[in-house]
């Protein structure tokens, strides 16, 4: 089993903050940002760290080049939020919608997401160290090209995502529901799946099963 670092974060630590507006470059560190909305923002290399959100929406905003360490998110709206180029490290996603957020080009370790929607995210091209789905829908997310070391996916529904250019070697794919997957063959070696999934794989082969 797969160890993750926890966001290092103690709740009663952290300060009430309200943001309006956000600007590049800015720093925010020991936080609680709770039931609050930002609309159309666009910031870039914004730092949080040891920073706790609540019920959060952003709608319509830009922040690439952020940055979030020991950060939790808690049943917040980042959908269609451009996170691009992001460093993300120590932290946890629980259910939250990331429906369309681009994660593209990003650095993630020791993440975690769980009881999250993020059907058609984009995490194209971004370097992955011990990152974490549970209970996720991850349908029609890109998760192509990745470089990567310990991905960990449990009860996902995962039906037509994309995962061409990444090694699946030690990837657990079992417990997760898909009808078609776009992958490659010749990256699926050492992927662990299930029976039933099996006859998904074969056809990529050209093989039918009778």
């Amino acid at each position: 089993m797969m160890t993750i670092e926890v966001p290092h974060i103690q709740e009663h630590l952290l300060d009430d903050e309200t943001i309006h507006f956000l600007t590049s470059k800015s720093e925010y560190d020991h936080k609680r940002f709770e039931h609050m909305t930002l609309t159309n923002q666009e910031a870039t290399k914004v730092s949080f760290e040891k920073v706790w959100f609540k019920n959060v929406i952003l709608s319509e905003c830009s922040l690439e080049h952020c940055e979030f360490t020991d950060v939790i998110f808690e049943n917040c709206d980042f959908s269609n939020v451009n996170l691009a180029n992001a460093f993300i490290h120590r932290a946890h996603w629980k259910n939250c919608k990331l429906i369309g957020t681009d994660f593209s080009d990003s650095r993630l370790k020791n993440v975690s997401f769980s009881n999250s929607l993020i059907d058609y995210a984009n995490f194209r091209f971004s370097n992955m160290k011990h990152v974490a789905w549970e209970e996720c829908s991850l349908i029609s997310t890109d998760l192509s090209y990745l470089v990567s070391e310990q991905l960990q996916f449990s009860r996902c529904k995962m039906d037509q995502a994309l995962m061409h250019g990444t090694k699946l070697n030690g990837v657990n794919l079992s417990t997760c529901d898909f009808d078609v997957i776009g992958v490659d063959i010749e990256n699926l070696k050492g992927c662990v799946i299930s029976p039933y999934q099996a006859s998904t794989f074969v056809g990529l082969l050209g093989m039918i099963i009778q």
